[in-house]
């Protein structure tokens, strides 16, 4: 009897379980989110150009399967960004300045690729080293005037963007080896300078995927397995108890923000080393006074993602996705803008993550609780019979 009450109570279904994990619970926000962004675009699309809309929808939901390596490709930078954003978010930071982070990081890659001469071998590796160093050097900034001044990073990062955006054009375009002013844009990088490309035809997908993905998993690993993760996140939820516990709130906010700001830069430097599809060509950056959009689409993928690295891997892959395919539509006449209306809805959503959490699973509780209690008194009755 006692050995069928066991089995029993391990094959029941626990939806308590279920429903409380926080796994779960982020995740069903992500896909409430998603849906709704989805929904919403849809319509706006019906009222654009009612007889295209069915076509529009399918190419933005389905079109990125078409160009699979675009998708991988454009998912790398921001998916940088988007741990950036994300790590910074597990300390109590808001890195608003990822873009300009981000900037410098691809300046700094771009100066190691023209100015350094290096062993075929490791060049295009030392250029994203220095684009890591980049973007830390302008993630530190912000991080001491938090940590030694007390100084909202919002307000100082967000200027740092413009800093660093207009510092870095000028320094482009004052060195005659990276600039050519007749085109108003970089040189093409020597080829043993670019990542080693994955091989997929008409595309520029590289190495750069991997290591963004390893990168998010290694962080993973630091903020859950190590006790330099379980401060920085015990410094997020509450700074003064920390430090009244033994930890050095301010030492953690410096380094929160200078590896925050390395992985934005590391994201610059990917997307500037990235090998392109025509043969004798490569990426360019063109200096014209406008602040890296890849910087704030990441902070779009870490709040889908839940600042989590596994989840940012994934919202950054759906969010590039979603972009080609929003590329796409523009064949049946609707404006390639549609999508970052689609996106933003979806982040909009993704505020509301608490709200449509309680409800939706209220409503799974309501309803498919009273079929899991119905289940366990049938399953008690048989028992009872059987004996």
């Amino acid at each position: 009897m006692q050995e069928r009450n066991s089995l029993l109570n391990k094959t029941k279904f626990n939806l308590k379980d279920i429903t409380d994990n926080s796994v779960f619970s982020s995740f069903l926000s992500a896909l409430l989110a998603i849906f709704l962004g989805l929904i919403f675009g849809f319509i706006v699309m019906l009222v654009a150009a009612p007889a295209n809309a069915l076509t529009g929808f399918r190419l933005i939901v389905l079109g990125g399967f078409r160009r699979i390596g675009d998708v991988f490709y454009f998912a790398t930078p921001i998916l940088m960004t988007g741990l950036s954003v994300g790590f910074a978010f597990k300390m109590g930071l808001f890195n608003i300045g990822a873009s300009g982070q981000y900037t410098m990081g691809m300046f700094f890659a771009l100066y190691v690729g023209f100015m350094w001469d290096l062993p075929d071998s490791i060049h295009w590796i030392v250029a994203c080293i220095a684009g890591f160093i980049g973007g830390m050097l302008w993630g530190i900034i912000p991080g001491l005037f938090k940590a030694l001044l007390n100084v909202n990073e919002v307000i100082t990062s967000i200027m740092f963007n413009y800093i660093g955006m207009y510092l870095v054009d000028m320094l482009i375009q004052g060195n005659s080896v990276m600039y050519v002013s007749d085109k108003t844009r970089t040189r093409y990088l020597p080829a043993e300078v670019q990542i080693p490309s994955l091989g997929i035809p008409n595309s520029n997908v590289n190495l750069g995927i991997i290591l963004a993905i390893i990168i998010g998993i290694i962080l993973y690993i630091v903020l859950q397995k190590t006790i330099f993760g379980y401060e920085l996140k015990a410094t997020g939820y509450n700074r003064f108890a920390s430090e009244y516990a033994g930890m050095k709130g301010k030492r953690n906010i410096i380094i929160t923000m200078a590896i925050a700001g390395g992985l934005s830069g590391l994201g610059g430097a990917f997307a500037i080393l990235a090998p392109s599809a025509i043969a004798g060509s490569s990426m360019t950056y063109e200096p014209i006074n406008i602040i890296a959009a890849n910087g704030f689409n990441g902070i779009a993928v870490a709040l889908l993602g839940n600042a989590h690295p596994i989840g940012t891997i994934f919202s950054a892959v759906f969010i590039s996705h979603i972009q080609r395919g929003g590329t796409l539509a523009s064949l049946v006449g609707y404006k390639p803008e549609i999508i970052d209306v689609v996106i933003a809805v979806i982040i909009y959503f993704s505020a509301f993550s608490m709200i449509m959490n309680s409800a939706f699973i209220g409503f799974i509780k309501r309803y498919f609780g009273k079929g899991k209690k119905d289940f366990d008194d049938n399953m008690d009755n048989e028992i009872k019979e059987a004996e």
